[in-house]
C-alpha cells in the first residue's frame, strides 16, 4: 500500500513537471530597466551605430527571460533616414502578419498604403537585407490613443505592436 502511494505521488509530480514544461511562456510587459538591459543606445544597423530613444522603447518578456522589444531610433544624418525609423528585437521566432520572422534584430520603416493601412517593411539590423513586408491596419478600438512604438504581450500566442495608430498583427512560433 505504502509503495503504491508513493508510485502514485512520482507519477503525480512526474505528469506536473512535464505540463510545466510543455505549457506555454507567461508574457508580460518589461520594465524599464529590462528594456535598457536589452535594447542599445546605439543600434547596431549595418555599418552605422544609430542613437535609440530609450523613452519610446516599449517591449514584452516571457516567464523564461525572452524578449520582444523595439524602440524608435534617431535617424537624421544616418543613412537609414527614410528607410527605417525602428529598432526591433525579437529573441523568439514570430510571425507578423504573413512574414516569419526568426529570432534576431531588425530594423523597420513604413508607409503609408492607405488611408487606413500602412506597409511595414523589415530588415536584418546587421545587413540591412529586406526581409520582408506586413500590414498593418488602423486600430478601431477607442482610447488606444497614438503611440510612437508599443508592444503589447501575446495571449493565447498572439498579439498586436502599435506604431502611431495602426496595429501590426503577430504571434509568437516557438
Amino acid at each position: 500500500m505504502r509503495n503504491a502511494k508513493l508510485l502514485a505521488a512520482v507519477a503525480a509530480l512526474t505528469l506536473a513537471a512535464v505540463s510545466a514544461a510543455a505549457a506555454p511562456a507567461r508574457w508580460r510587459a518589461a520594465t524599464p530597466d529590462e528594456l535598457r538591459r536589452v535594447i542599445p543606445a546605439r543600434a547596431p544597423v549595418v555599418k552605422e551605430n544609430i542613437e535609440t530613444e530609450a523613452r519610446t522603447a516599449s517591449g514584452v518578456v516571457d516567464g523564461r527571460g525572452r524578449f520582444i522589444a523595439g524602440v524608435v531610433m534617431i535617424t537624421a544624418g544616418y543613412s537609414a533616414e527614410g528607410k527605417y525609423s525602428h529598432f526591433f528585437l525579437t529573441q523568439v521566432p514570430l510571425r507578423v502578419g504573413d512574414l516569419e520572422l526568426p529570432a534576431g534584430e531588425y530594423v523597420f520603416g513604413y508607409t503609408r498604403a492607405s488611408d487606413d493601412t500602412i506597409r511595414v517593411s523589415f530588415y536584418r539590423a546587421a545587413t540591412g537585407e529586406h526581409v520582408g513586408d506586413a500590414e498593418a491596419r488602423r486600430s478601431t478600438r477607442k482610447g488606444t490613443g497614438v503611440r510612437s512604438l508599443l508592444v503589447n504581450p501575446p495571449a493565447g500566442g498572439r498579439a498586436n505592436i502599435q506604431i502611431g495608430r495602426f496595429l501590426l498583427e503577430y504571434r509568437v512560433t516557438d
